[in-house]
């Protein structure tokens, strides 16, 4: 009996530890979206440099847009490591 809720135990941390890995693939998707969005700054700074101040706003609200959800995958797997 005891080996069994050893065993059972240790599935369970390692489903954990799977799980809260597989969360944290969200935040490579995090890395290439901020790096999409600044590189598109860029991209409409060259273009139309006249339109600095607006292009700034909308790409700052991209960025907090993007990093929200980093973090609610990072929660995620909090969530599934201590939860």
């Amino acid at each position: 009996l005891f080996l069994i809720n050893l065993m059972n135990q240790t599935m369970l941390q390692s489903a954990k530890q799977i799980g809260a890995g597989l969360a944290t693939i969200g935040l490579a998707g995090v890395g290439v979206g901020i790096g999409v969005v600044f590189g598109a700054l860029v991209n409409s700074f060259a273009r139309n440099p006249s339109l600095r101040q607006q292009l700034f706003g909308f790409t700052i609200l991209g960025f907090a847009l993007t990093e929200a959800i980093g973090l609610f995958a990072l929660m995620m797997a909090f969530l599934i490591l201590f939860g």
